[in-house]
C-alpha cells in the first residue's frame, strides 16, 4: 500500500533532503522514524531534494508498507513523536499504487526571505542583508522570467541536468512594512541551486550593480559565469507541492508554520 507524507522540516542541521552515508539527512531520519513505527523497513522518496541547510515549510513523500495502516492520522501523530523537533508531519493520506511523491507534482514552489535588519531571532530562517534594496526593481526583472524557458545561466556545473528548460509561471517580489524581503516563484519544474542564483543576481538589480536589461542579459546568455553569487540557503523555502487532483490533494491543516 503507498502512502503520502506531508511534512515541513527546518533544514539548518541536516545535508540536505537526500540520504547521505555519513551526514544526517532528512530523507534517513524520516526512513528511520517511519521503519521503527511500523516494524519493517521502509524507504521513502521526497518530492524534491533540497540541498544543506535548504528548508521545508511544506514537503511531500511517499511510502509503500506490506500492510495497509490501520489508523493513518494515528500514524502521523506516533510519527511526530519519534521524529525530532525539526520536522513535523501534516498528514499520512493512502495513495493510488502509481501516485509519485516526486514524478506525479504538476508544480512546485519556492519562498526566499531576506531581513534588513539585524534579528538574532531569524539568523538562521532568512538572510540577514542589511543594506537597502529596491523591491520594486526586483520585481519587474523577476517578472521577466515567465517569458524565458532555458535557465543554464542559473544551473550549477555538473549537475547531470538533462535539460535546463523550466516554465515559470510565476515570479515576484514584495516586502512587508517590517522590511522582510519575499521571493515567490512557481514552476514546474527547478534546476539545482537555480532559485538561489536568481536571487543572488535579483539582489544586485535591487542594489543597483544591474538594470532591468542587463539582467534579461544574463538570462538569455546562458551562461553561468554572468550570474551573481548563490544567496545563502538558510533564507529558502520549498513552500508548495502540487499534484493533480485525481492523484492527490492538499490536506487542510497543512498550513506554514512560518511566522512570516
Amino acid at each position: 500500500m503507498r502512502y503520502f507524507v506531508e511534512l515541513s522540516y527546518n533544514g539548518g542541521r541536516y545535508c540536505g533532503w537526500q540520504r547521505q552515508r555519513e551526514a544526517a539527512s532528512v530523507q534517513a531520519t524520516l526512513e528511520a522514524a517511519l521503519s521503527t513505527l511500523l516494524r519493517e523497513p521502509v524507504e521513502v522518496t521526497g518530492a524534491g531534494r533540497t540541498d544543506t541547510g535548504v528548508h521545508a515549510a511544506y514537503s511531500v513523500a511517499h511510502f509503500d508498507t506490506a500492510v495497509p495502516l490501520t489508523d493513518p492520522r494515528q500514524t502521523a501523530y506516533k510519527l511526530n513523536c519519534l521524529l525530532p523537533d525539526d520536522i513535523a508531519v501534516f498528514g499520512v493520506t493512502p495513495v493510488a499504487a502509481d501516485a509519485h511523491a516526486r514524478f506525479s507534482a504538476v508544480e512546485r514552489e519556492y519562498c526566499y526571505f531576506i531581513e534588513t535588519r539585524k534579528n538574532p531571532f531569524t539568523r538562521r530562517a532568512a538572510w540577514q542583508y542589511r543594506r537597502p534594496l529596491d523591491a520594486e526593481r526586483m520585481d519587474r526583472a523577476a517578472a521577466l522570467l515567465t517569458q524565458y524557458s532555458d535557465f543554464t545561466s542559473f544551473a550549477k556545473l555538473n549537475s547531470n541536468n538533462k535539460t535546463n528548460i523550466c516554465r515559470i509561471v510565476r515570479a515576484g517580489w514584495e516586502e512587508s512594512p517590517e522590511g522582510v524581503y519575499r521571493f515567490t516563484i512557481r514552476a514546474d519544474r527547478f534546476l539545482r541551486n537555480m532559485v538561489r542564483a536568481l536571487v543572488g543576481t535579483l539582489v544586485d538589480v535591487g542594489r543597483g550593480r544591474y538594470d532591468e536589461e542587463e539582467f534579461r542579459a544574463i538570462v538569455e546568455s546562458r551562461d553561468l559565469s554572468r550570474a551573481s553569487g548563490s544567496a545563502p540557503a538558510e533564507g529558502l523555502y520549498l513552500w508548495d507541492v502540487a499534484y493533480p487532483a485525481e492523484v492527490f490533494r492538499r490536506g487542510e491543516r497543512t498550513q506554514n508554520l512560518l511566522f512570516y
